[in-house]
């Protein structure tokens, strides 16, 4: 495993398979393993939907129609069934089909899943590659099997679908694009959808149920006033709550807000209440243009409701229009305001009373779209712009030092070291565990890439390059591409208008990471080498080992072993001029590797043991792991099985202490080529089994390959060649997939010996002359052993 690959990927197109099921083993009667799929299943049964609407009332008409949706059978089993609520803002759509969902769950034994399209939100709608890479996520398909490209995102999540039977609720919709790729391919699933707009294409092209939600009725608007209200008010009119709905141009988040505020002031008449909001309309109707009624409506209550706060929650209340995201914590919020988080709370209880804003967790606030965009009109009428920039100087500063304290927990020795100071008034959140630090990163996932487009949006450029630097290091191992190149390239971009080419080479190195890590390798290269000449033309000779360490890793990856031996031998000497004991460890690791590609083990060795002394000294666990790996693969080349089974099983100790999965899969096919070499083929193969299972569940089908080919060899070694050559075709398969041309021509030359041996001579000399055209770009000496090796068997005998 090369240095700079902590969590290894390998990207894949197609990728139904890696979530059909696990390898499992099972012992024949004659005593040897064979290998089954188990049948495929759902791995997670999501639960998603939002909380219940308190005091939902009516919608009886509404409700009967969704549920008849449910009820009918669904003649054309390729349909999606698909139901859209359109109405205007405000009306309550997204309280109509929560509560619906909540009531229909149990109709939907698979799950469900929800998202916030935040189709109408003042920042950034969602997109369906990030719905779909979370979707797919939350359906059990591991970070490393999402595939890059939307339509086979749309793909994998439509297989995953097809037998099943789930609710999908999108919220928030805008446009119909932004639906079409989260449909599923069959009517098994119902996906309920929510827009302000008609969506007429699901309509006209997937045959959806168009549900026009309308202002309530008078009655059941007054019952709504009644309901938030009966505990605190028993004298109110009939002829009074009429007006206030009225007034509220009885849409339900108005009347929600106008009935806590009458519920708040108990002692007040309410003639004295709908006097003061028929004023505000009428101050609200001098000072805009023609318009929607209804919209007006909605935004004099807002303004009527906002004015009756205190001062602290309405300028916490138009201070949190600066939040990157419509979604937030409170230690967030407290750094947005400056104040700390016990008055912060206080005044956000204030504004949850008031219902301009809702706690959908504990800790955790959110506005609806309407009530985000007033809170940024009145922000930037209200705050004079230097209020507004140190306002969002403030929380984004948090987000960057909340985001440092993260990497060091969960990426300690592949951390940005961030140096810029903790703006003052604002107390970043620290961590005592990985778990901790994930579980933030998790819920921040969103906002972390709005905090770095607001950064740049605010030309605070400093902030957005440093934060796509912070980011590399939990995105590399998390495997998180769509958000690793967002933000890496918005980094890229603002480091280059901040004048600041050492944050461009920071930025740029983050862009060639996450193109490396998903196998982009032509983009990764030309990213590092911008970096590399960047750092060059400062004199920044620890930055520039690093940009010649990561094209050795491209090398190594192409099999282009000159150059890599070349690159890591060239870091190598950087670093060790440098002092930097660990990195020098590290190139080494990464040299003796490319030494046992190229048949000279005992070398290898020789640079292994003073980097196992380093690692070992500042504890750095997989630089340990990884070097008794290597260590293993040179002594098992060199004849030593006893002394190489030694160093995998030390690996592998330290892979099990630390519930490492990658560090335990990677490991065990070693583990499995050491004991064929000692001459134990059944203990082999359950080495490999637990290879192929993790890496299954990991999705990462290179390293699966390598498994099952390791699998056909140690059946080959029993003499069973039947079930050599199924496992050797299932990896050819995977390897034809990715594109692995060394590892496929591998392959096939397994492949076309066992074919020998099975009687079907052409077809073996047919893989053989496949393997040949393979290896036409490989020049290294066991590229060069294996062409003779081909050459001779098919020459005629």
């Amino acid at each position: 495993m090369p240095v700079g690959e902590p969590n290894p990927t390998q990207h894949v197109n197609r990728l139904e398979a890696a979530v059909s099921g696990d390898v499992v083993q099972a012992r024949d009667v004659h005593g040897g393993v064979h290998f089954h799929r188990s049948e495929p299943g759902l791995q997670v049964l999501p639960s998603q939907l939002p909380g219940d609407v308190r005091g939902f009332v009516n919608r009886h008409t509404e409700l009967a129609i969704l549920t008849r949706v449910v009820s009918d059978d669904h003649g054309d089993p390729n349909a999606a069934a698909v139901t859209v609520i359109t109405g205007t803002a405000g009306v309550g759509k997204t309280s109509l089909a929560l509560h619906w969902a909540h009531s229909v769950r149990d109709r939907f034994p698979d799950g469900q899943l929800y998202v916030n399209l935040r189709g109408y939100d003042p920042g950034q709608p969602a997109v369906p590659e990030q719905v779909l890479d979370r979707f797919l996520r939350d359906l059990g398909v591991p970070a490393t099997a999402v595939p890059a490209l939307l339509e086979d995102r749309a793909s994998l999540y439509r297989s995953l679908l097809a037998p099943r039977r789930m609710l999908v609720v999108l919220d928030n919709a805008a446009t119909t694009g932004q639906v079409r790729p989260l449909l599923p391919g069959t009517a098994r699933s119902l996906v309920l959808v929510t827009s302000r707009s008609r969506l007429s294409g699901l309509v006209a092209r997937h045959g959806a149920v168009r549900l026009g939600l309308d202002i309530l009725r008078e009655d059941d608007a007054v019952a709504l006033l009644g309901t938030v209200t009966a505990r605190y008010r028993r004298n109110d009119q009939h002829h009074e709550l009429v007006e206030l709905a009225r007034l509220c141009a009885r849409l339900p988040l108005a009347l929600r807000i106008a009935a806590e505020r009458a519920a708040s002031r108990p002692m007040m008449r309410l003639d004295e209440l709908i006097a003061d909001l028929r004023d505000e309309s009428g101050l609200w109707d001098a000072l805009t243009a023609e318009g929607d009624d209804d919209a007006d409506a909605v935004r004099t209550v807002f303004a009527w409701s906002y004015r009756a706060l205190p001062e602290p929650a309405a300028r916490l209340f138009r201070l949190l229009g600066l939040h990157p995201g419509n979604e937030f914590g409170l230690p967030a919020a407290a750094a947005l305001a400056g104040t700390t988080v016990r008055h912060t709370r206080q005044q956000l209880d204030a504004l949850v009373g008031a219902h301009l804003l809702e706690q959908p967790a504990p800790g955790r606030y959110e506005f609806h779209d309407l009530l985000r965009a007033y809170a940024v009109d009145q922000v930037r009428h209200l705050e004079p712009p230097d209020t507004r920039t140190e306002a969002t100087r403030r929380v984004l500063g948090w987000y960057l030092h909340t985001a440092d304290a993260a990497q060091t927990r969960i990426a300690p020795f592949d951390r940005y070291q961030l140096t810029a100071p903790i703006p003052a008034d604002v107390e970043p959140l620290t961590f005592d565990t990985y778990e901790a630090a994930l579980r933030w990163y998790q819920t921040e996932r969103v906002n972390l890439i709005g905090a770095t487009r607001a950064a740049a949006d605010a030309a605070l450029h400093g902030i957005a390059w440093r934060l796509a630097a912070v980011l590399r290091g939990i995105y590399m191992h998390q495997n998180a591409f769509d958000d690793w190149l967002t933000t890496s390239r918005i980094g890229v971009a603002s480091a280059a208008r901040d004048g600041n080419p050492g944050g461009q080479a920071e930025a740029l190195e983050s862009e060639a990471k996450a193109y490396f890590q998903s196998r982009r390798l032509d983009e990764a290269e030309t990213s590092h080498r911008a970096a590399l000449a960047i750092r060059r033309s400062l004199g920044n000779r620890f930055g520039e080992a690093k940009s010649i360490n990561a094209l050795g890793l491209i090398g190594l990856r192409r099999r282009r072993l000159h150059d890599a031996k070349e690159h890591f031998g060239q870091s190598r000497a950087i670093f060790g001029e440098l002092g930097e004991r660990r990195w020098e460890a590290l190139m080494r690791c990464n040299l003796a590797e490319t030494l046992c590609e190229v048949q000279q083990p005992q070398a290898a060795e020789g640079l292994l043991g003073n980097a196992l002394t380093v690692f070992r000294d500042i504890g750095d666990r997989f630089g340990e792991g990884n070097a008794l790996f290597l260590l293993s693969w040179a002594q098992r080349a060199s004849g030593d099985t006893d002394s190489a089974r030694s160093s995998i099983d030390s690996a592998l100790a330290i892979a099990d202490e630390d519930e490492n999965q990658v560090w335990q899969a990677h490991w065990s096919v070693e583990l499995g080529n050491v004991q064929r070499a000692a001459g134990q083929p059944a203990e082999a193969l359950v080495s490999y089994q637990r290879a192929a299972a993790i890496q299954r569940q990991l999705g990462d089908r290179s390293r699966e390959a390598l498994a099952l080919d390791g699998t056909g060899q140690a059946y080959l070694d029993m003499g069973r060649v039947t079930e050599a050559a199924d496992f050797y075709r299932a990896a050819a398969h995977a390897h034809r997939d990715l594109g692995d041309g060394w590892n496929l021509a591998q392959t096939l030359d397994h492949l076309a010996d066992v074919l020998d041996r099975t009687g079907s001579a052409e077809d073996a000399r047919t893989h053989r002359r496949q393997a040949l055209d393979l290896l036409v770009s490989f020049d290294d000496p066991q590229a060069t052993a294996l062409r003779r090796r081909l050459t001779e068997a098919l020459e005629p005998r």
